[in-house]
């Protein structure tokens, strides 16, 4: 809240503008997921990545929440993170597995769709996912504390835009930038969404036809189960295909994945002002090594330590 977080290899900077107008920043430790060599392979690492970017994300979040509020940083609680965790989990798959189900299923009742075996109602069940998607970002883009979230988003991509630059970092460079940036996770959750409609029209009817629970209820309680398995392979195709749409030298075709995930990001990014990009070049700061942050002329902030009971 109030801040941004940015990641550099095991290491991530959080900084957070306080009430009065002061910043405080830490360098903290990456959480990772990815300690044995073969979760890094291709189209396995994926899904782990997920994983440990919610995690790290939700941490981040009660930091910054702790900071600005003046109190004293705790490290959250283990119960707290899994708590934050399972909940996020819940309301992902409450809103963008079992919700497009069930208005597909309404769909069947009415007979303006086939049943789960049929490619109707995977279309439904794709036009419904998107539309959720959509819709949700739109809607809490007018909650004011969420479109000031959205404010620090696009100064996160503008710094990083003017880092990339590699030309001394400072608040005026970042601001000339786009607010828009082909590696974010709204383009890979864009991927996610996408690949699903995809692989479960293809593979649901597939393993349907090896396999029926004997009753109807049953049976879609069986296809919703099927599709959060599936979450794992999307997930890693997601994540490779977000790698390659973000390497320029890919040319057109990297083009043409950049864009639907670029034009998104008008709703989940929003012209920030200078005080804003001044946090995210500080978070950048922190997260940089001594000597890769040379050229970041970041403005006077407050370092907290790494240890939170230090």
């Amino acid at each position: 809240m109030d801040g941004v977080m940015m990641r550099n290899g095991d290491m991530y900077g959080l900084a957070v503008r306080l009430a009065n107008g002061e910043i405080y920043a830490q360098r903290l430790p990456w959480k990772t997921c990815l300690r044995r060599s073969w979760l890094k392979t291709p189209f396995i690492r994926g899904f782990p990545i997920l994983l440990e970017t919610l995690i790290n994300g939700i941490h981040a979040i009660n930091r910054s929440v702790a900071i600005s509020e003046g109190e004293k940083p705790a490290d959250t609680g283990a119960l707290s993170l899994l708590s934050s965790f399972i909940l996020a989990i819940l309301m992902a798959i409450g809103l963008f597995v079992a919700a497009p189900h069930f208005l597909s299923l309404l769909m069947h009742v009415f007979n303006l769709g086939g049943d789960v075996e049929g490619l109707s109602f995977h279309l439904w069940d794709g036009f419904y996912k998107c539309a959720i998607f959509i819709g949700y970002i739109w809607l809490i883009s007018f909650v004011p504390d969420i479109r000031r979230v959205f404010e620090y988003h696009g100064a996160e991509h503008k710094t990083i835009h003017a880092w990339e630059t590699g030309e001394a970092l400072d608040a005026g460079h970042a601001f000339a930038m786009s607010r828009l940036h082909p590696r974010c996770g709204t383009t890979f959750l864009l991927f996610v969404i996408s690949i699903s409609i995809i692989l479960q029209a293809l593979l649901l009817p597939l393993i349907l036809s090896l396999w029926t629970p004997a009753t109807y209820i049953g049976k879609h309680v069986f296809s919703i189960m099927v599709k959060l398995a599936l979450v794992i392979p999307i997930s890693a195709v997601a994540y490779e295909l977000i790698r390659f749409a973000g390497t320029p030298s890919q040319g057109i075709l990297a083009q043409a994945l950049q864009a639907p995930g670029l034009a998104l990001q008008r709703l989940t990014t929003r012209e920030p002002s200078m005080a804003q990009i001044e946090v995210a070049i500080v978070a950048l700061a922190e997260a940089l090594e001594s000597e890769e942050a040379e050229n970041v002329l970041a403005t006077p902030y407050h370092h907290l330590p790494a240890s939170l009971d230090a």
